[in-house]
């Protein structure tokens, strides 16, 4: 069964295009690593700083915690936040596509 993460955030203004820089070295990261199992998806809502990223693995260990960028984006995550982040976890009762 898989699990899903949720986390829902505003940026600073000031922050959100260092914001979206560091999700973009997650990727980067992801690409090269090629975690099995997982789906993730950031993204920057029309406010330009709302954003939201929905991550869904397999099992109980979600891959992103052990990913260097990822520790990166997170250590300064509250620093450049208004409001949030908000996480929530949550099971997988249906999903299409990749």
């Amino acid at each position: 069964m898989s699990t899903a993460t949720v986390v829902r955030y505003t940026s600073r203004p000031e922050a959100a295009n260092e914001n979206e820089r560091l999700i973009s070295e997650v990727f980067a990261e992801l690409a090269g690593v090629e975690p099995e199992g997982m789906f993730y998806v950031a993204i920057r809502l029309d406010d330009g700083v709302s954003f939201v990223h929905i991550a869904l693995f397999e099992g109980d260990d979600n891959p992103l915690p052990a990913l260097a960028a990822f520790g990166k984006f997170a250590s300064g995550i509250h620093a450049r936040c208004a409001v949030g982040p908000s996480p929530v976890n949550g099971t997988v009762i249906g999903s299409y596509g990749n």
